[in-house]
């Protein structure tokens, strides 16, 4: 049974370059990953599909990509399947690749999809309010707002929002500690929250919500929607996405960016700069 989302998906207007990339994640009860995990797994190599995807009990989380066929097929499988209908209304977005980003199909099972370490935090029984990118302009731009990238430390440093606050995190588990000495909820009363694809936001949400505060937002869709769908010359993201794959970066439109890993700390660096990890 196809996502609400699935019909525009599967209906962008094809691009000239042959690769379709799709991020996928649901937090949905999947108590049979052992199940699941070899047929997702024979189902994405039988079509040439390469990337990696996460299965938890708490739900799935990844990103693939093939041929728009491929790709197609897997939305109809995701959707349905081994799975049933726990996937529906799921996060989907689309872009694309002139060349194959992954080397390899992967599929694991871990405790979680993305990994924070509190059990308090259960997006499936609560999570913050859903900003939609054509609403999200309006949220931040208000003075009672703190805006907070929950992104690692060196995926910020290559692009993020006007006036968000680097928590400079190296992993998702500390940003834990960031809120117990940062953050208090009699001081701040509204708090919204981005990252690439909106899965941490909800798991950070979910978080913010266990601790008392009470006006939470994330920006549904993450950076990668924002970029899909606002013109550039109304957006507040300055710089690039970082992404997962062989692209490293993308930018408006989700056009690949200029920023590339550097080969001696594997971190992103903008083109224009050279990394501190050398000489």
């Amino acid at each position: 049974m196809p996502g609400p989302d699935d019909v525009s998906i599967r209906n962008l207007t094809q691009s000239p370059v042959p690769y379709k990339v799709l991020a996928f994640y649901k937090f949905a009860d999947l108590d049979d990953c052992e199940t699941l995990r070899p047929e997702l797994a024979q189902f994405c190599c039988g079509r040439k599909i390469r990337g990696t995807f996460i299965l938890a009990p708490e739900g799935i989380n990844g990103t693939v990509a093939g041929t728009p066929d491929a790709i197609d097929a897997l939305l109809d499988y995701l959707y349905g399947g081994a799975f049933g209908t726990r996937l529906a209304g799921a996060e989907a977005k689309v872009s694309w690749s002139e060349t194959m980003p992954f080397l390899r199909m992967k599929v694991r099972i871990k405790p979680e999809i993305v990994t924070l370490r509190a059990p308090e935090a259960n997006p499936a029984r609560q999570v913050g309010t859903y900003v939609e990118p054509e609403d999200w302009n309006a949220l931040i731009g208000a003075g009672d707002v703190t805006l907070i990238d929950t992104r690692n430390d060196y995926e910020a440093a290559i692009g993020t929002f006007e006036g968000a606050i680097d928590p400079q995190t190296k992993n998702f588990t500390e940003f834990k500690d960031y809120v117990a000495t940062h953050l208090d909820p009699a001081k701040q009363k509204k708090v919204a929250m981005f990252c690439t694809g909106g899965i941490r936001c909800e798991k950070a949400s979910s978080y913010l919500l266990a601790q008392g505060f009470e006006e939470v937002f994330h920006l549904k869709g993450g950076i990668l929607k924002y970029l899909e769908v606002t013109p550039e010359a109304e957006s507040r993201f300055n710089g690039e996405c970082f992404v997962f794959d062989e692209r490293v970066a993308v930018t408006h439109g989700l056009a690949q960016g200029e920023a590339r890993l550097c080969r001696a700390c594997r971190n992103p660096m903008p083109s224009t700069r050279a990394c501190g990890a050398i000489g």
